[in-house]
């Protein structure tokens, strides 16, 4: 799959402003994909430089949330019926040859892969959202990045959901 180019603007404009949330409805989104895994039903969701996950009985957010204080945790666990949950995050800064060609690496692994979904930000083709999500033993795994140019960013995260 390739990019979407997106006509909107970053909404988040920094990493330090995402959060980190489950169970919260439906953001609007700018590009959606749904997509059966492992027997699951799994929605990918491009918010603006952020993102939803919908699989089973979660609902994950990383985004700008009004009235939650910015900042990712490194790792998050939590039971939802059968299901063991568990989230990691981490921020890195580059140099901008170095973040030039870590998000051409995204860009290539998500063209790549039969089940992402990324946008492209304008303005900069290093600007870029991205999501990917596979079968992962007795689960499912899912992985995004959320690129920053203007600070040479990337947000990196890693979700597993497993069967209990």
């Amino acid at each position: 799959m390739s990019g979407i180019a997106l006509t909107t603007p970053y909404l988040d404009t920094d990493a330090d402003q995402l959060s980190f949330a489950l169970g919260r409805p439906a953001r609007e989104a700018l590009a959606v994909r749904d997509l059966k895994v492992g027997g699951l039903d799994v929605q990918l969701r491009l918010l603006g430089a952020s993102h939803q996950v919908f699989a089973g009985p979660v609902r994950e957010t990383v985004a700008c949330l009004p009235g939650v204080e910015g900042g990712l945790p490194d790792t998050a666990a939590q039971h939802f019926d059968d299901w063991n949950y568990h989230f990691s995050a981490r921020v890195q800064h580059f140099s901008a040859v170095e973040f030039s060609t870590q998000v051409a690496r995204i860009r290539s692994r998500s063209d790549d892969h039969p089940r992402a979904l990324y946008g492209i930000f304008p303005g900069s083709p290093e600007a870029v959202t991205a999501l990917t999500v596979d079968r992962d033993g007795t689960g499912l795994s899912w992985r995004t990045w959320h690129t920053y140019p203007q600070s040479r960013q990337i947000v990196a995260t890693h979700t597993r959901l497993e069967a209990r």
